[in-house]
């Protein structure tokens, strides 16, 4: 049967199915729906943040050490990358300038290197899946570190800023937590359980980082540094980070 033939028995076609109207605020849920889903394609479980490195120093060996060692994660990621997010998000013509300063204060060279693979990774598949919406709104940028681009980016998309910061905090946390179910640390119902449970916490630190600015930047974890910094040494790993 040809696909002309297929299209007409079955009453619709492929440009019908294209051009079908959405209203903006539908638009928008699909857009975060599928920007925060685990199968976009930004490399992010690529990653665990330290925990791999902690994990084999035998710093992390239970869920009470695990939910320590995200406790202060997220508030890293409050101190460290929410203020590089938020001021994106305002000004994404400062995206250069952001992206800069973010280089400069992520010295440790494995959390450094992370954030530019995964800040690349999204800026390329933002610009290959949602090219109608972005394509006339270049950003200048040398490093693409991962907070001032999905500030910025999600900006260019339309997403609200509240929405913005929760996806921010999202995507860590799950990606931690995705971490570790793969280092075996918990199984995949606890890690659910557990990211259910911190929410709470989490949406408490958002609340508590969301109005800090570029002045207030601050390394709050420094273990979590040294051992993220470990990485590359360790005999083996999954992680890149």
């Amino acid at each position: 049967m040809s696909r002309r033939n297929a299209e007409n028995r079955n009453g619709f076609s492929s440009a019908r199915i294209f051009s079908a109207p959405l209203n903006l605020g539908s638009e928008n849920d699909w857009l975060i729906w599928q920007l925060i889903d685990s199968a976009f394609p930004t490399g992010g479980f690529a990653h665990s943040s330290g925990l791999e490195a902690a994990w084999q120093h035998g710093e992390i060996r239970n869920r009470d050490e695990l939910l320590l060692f995200l406790d202060a994660s997220l508030n890293q990621l409050g101190h460290a990358a929410l203020p590089l997010v938020t001021p994106a998000f305002e000004e994404p013509e400062k995206l250069s300038e952001l992206d800069a300063l973010c280089d400069a204060f992520t010295t440790n060279h494995v959390a450094n290197r992370a954030s530019r693979l995964q800040g690349k990774a999204f800026v390329m598949a933002v610009k290959r899946i949602f090219k109608p919406k972005i394509e006339n709104r270049k950003l200048e940028i040398q490093f693409a570190h991962l907070s001032p681009i999905f500030g910025a980016y999600l900006r260019r998309l339309d997403i609200s800023r509240e929405t913005t910061m929760r996806m921010f905090f999202f995507n860590h946390l799950r990606s931690v937590f995705a971490a570790a179910v793969r280092l075996n640390i918990v199984g995949p119902m606890e890690a659910q359980i557990l990211q259910r449970k911190l929410s709470p916490k989490t949406e408490m630190i958002l609340n508590k980082c969301e109005s800090l600015s570029l002045d207030d930047i601050a390394q709050t974890a420094p273990l979590l540094d040294l051992w993220q910094g470990a990485q590359d040494r360790l005999y083996s790993r999954l992680f890149q980070s």
